[in-house]
C-alpha cells in the first residue's frame, strides 16, 4: 500500500487545491498562479526548508504527484481537442492564417533574448516557445466571465488561440523528439522526428478514414463503461506517443480532436471535465513543487527583459492584427491585453524541459528554463487578466 504519511500528502494537496480554488472563485481570478505558488510553498523548496515534512518527501506520495500531473497535461490536451471544430476552422482558415502568421512574431522576442543570454540554440528555442503562446484556459475563462466570447474581439482572440494551439503542438513534437531521446545523432533525431509526425498523421487520418469507430467506441448504456473506454484510449495513445519519444500532450490532443466529431461531445465533456480540473490542479501544483524559487533571483534581469519586451511585442501584434480586420480602438485595445496572458502551455514546455536527458540534460535547460517559465507565466497571467478586467 502506499503508506499513511504519503496519503497524508496526498490529501493535503487535494484539499489545499480545493481551497485555493475556491479563493480564485471568489475573486473571479485564474487558479493557475495560486496553484503554482501553492506547489513552492508546500514542497521541498518552501516547507522543506524548515521542517523535515513537506509535500513529496515520501516515495509514494511524490510517485503518484508525477503521475497525477502526466494525467494532468494529459487532459488539458484531450479537452483542448475537444474543444476543436473542424468545420469551423476550414470555414474561417483564411482569417485564422492571417492573424496567426501575424502572432508568430511573438516567438522572436523569447529566442533573441534568451540566446543572447545563454547562448545556447535550444534554450534559446525554448524560452521562444514560453514566450510565444498564450494561455487558452485563461483567457477563455476570462471572456466568457466578461461575456466577451461572441463580441468581435472575443472572436479574434478565440481565432489567435486556435492558430496558435495548433502551432504548439507540432512544436511540442519537435522539442520533445529532441528533448526526451538519447544522443542518437543528426540522423536518429531526423528519423524519430519522422516515426512522431506519422504518428500525428495516422492520429488526425484515421477518424476522417474510420469516422464511425469512435463513435461505436464510444456508445454504450453503461456511464461507467463510457468513461473507461474514454479515458482507456486516451492514456493508450498518451502512452504510445512516449514510447515513440513524443509528448503525450501531442496523442492526447489528437484524440479529442477525435472524440469531438463525434455524437458524444456534451458527455465527454460532462463525464470527463472533473478529472480534468483534479489532474490539472494537481499538474500546476507540480510545477511549483519541483521549482526553486532561489533560482528567480539569477534570472532576474532576463525576467524583466522578456516581460517587458514580450507584453509590449503581444499588445501590438494583437493590437494592430485586430485593426486589419476593422474592430475599433476599444475592441483592438481588449485583444491585446487579452492575448498577454500566458500560462499552461508555457508550462508544459517547462515540464519537458525538466525531463530532458542526453546531451540536452544540462542545469540551464533542466532547472533555469522551467524557474525562468514559472516565474514568467505568474507574471504574465496576472498582469494580462488585470489589463483584461480593467477594459470591461
Amino acid at each position: 500500500m502506499i503508506g499513511e504519511v504519503a496519503l497524508l500528502e496526498l490529501g493535503i494537496v487535494v484539499i489545499t487545491l480545493a481551497i485555493v480554488a475556491g479563493i480564485a472563485d471568489r475573486f473571479n481570478k485564474s487558479d493557475i498562479p495560486l496553484f503554482i505558488i501553492l506547489g513552492i510553498l508546500l514542497g521541498r523548496y518552501g516547507l522543506g526548508r524548515f521542517i523535515d515534512f513537506y509535500i513529496g518527501n515520501t516515495p509514494g506520495a511524490e510517485l503518484f504527484i508525477e503521475l497525477g500531473a502526466e494525467l494532468g497535461v494529459m487532459f488539458l490536451l484531450f479537452f483542448m481537442g475537444l474543444s476543436f471544430n473542424i468545420k469551423k476552422l476550414l470555414k474561417h482558415k483564411g482569417r485564422i492564417s492571417l492573424v496567426g502568421t501575424i502572432d508568430l512574431l511573438n516567438f522572436a522576442p523569447g529566442l533573441l533574448i534568451g540566446y543572447f543570454f545563454f547562448q545556447d540554440i535550444m534554450a534559446a528555442f525554448l524560452i521562444g516557445g514560453v514566450v510565444y503562446i498564450s494561455s487558452s484556459a485563461v483567457i477563455s475563462k476570462s471572456l466568457l466571465d466578461l461575456d466577451w466570447d461572441k463580441t468581435p474581439e472575443g472572436q479574434q482572440m478565440l481565432e489567435r488561440l486556435v492558430f496558435e494551439d495548433l502551432a504548439i503542438v507540432f512544436y511540442l513534437t519537435i522539442i520533445s523528439t529532441f528533448l526526451l531521446g538519447e544522443d542518437v545523432g543528426i540522423y536518429g533525431i531526423g528519423l524519430n522526428i519522422g516515426f512522431a509526425m506519422l504518428f500525428i498523421v495516422v492520429l488526425v487520418l484515421f477518424p476522417y478514414l474510420k469516422p464511425e469507430i469512435f463513435d461505436k467506441l464510444l456508445k454504450t448504456g453503461s456511464d461507467e463503461t463510457f468513461v473507461l473506454r474514454a479515458v482507456g484510449v486516451i492514456a493508450l495513445a498518451s502512452g504510445f506517443a512516449i514510447v515513440l519519444g513524443v509528448s503525450e500532450a501531442i496523442a492526447a490532443f489528437f484524440v479529442g480532436v477525435a472524440f469531438g466529431g463525434t455524437e458524444h461531445l456534451a458527455k465527454l465533456q460532462r463525464f470527463l471535465y472533473p478529472l480534468r480540473y483534479l489532474f490539472g490542479g494537481i499538474f500546476f501544483f507540480w510545477i511549483g513543487m519541483k521549482t526553486d524559487p532561489t533560482l528567480f533571483w539569477g534570472i532576474g534581469t532576463l525576467l524583466v527583459l522578456i516581460v517587458v519586451a514580450s507584453a509590449l511585442y503581444k499588445f501590438f501584434t494583437a493590437y494592430y492584427g485586430a485593426k486589419f480586420f476593422k474592430l475599433d480602438d476599444e475592441q483592438s485595445t481588449r485583444v491585446g491585453f487579452g492575448m498577454i496572458t500566458r500560462g499552461e502551455f508555457s508550462l508544459i514546455i517547462a515540464a519537458l524541459a525538466s525531463q530532458a536527458v542526453g546531451p540536452y540534460s544540462t542545469e540551464v535547460i533542466t532547472e533555469t528554463i522551467p524557474a525562468f517559465a514559472v516565474s514568467y507565466v505568474l507574471v504574465m497571467s496576472i498582469l494580462g487578466t488585470i489589463l483584461l478586467y480593467r477594459m470591461a
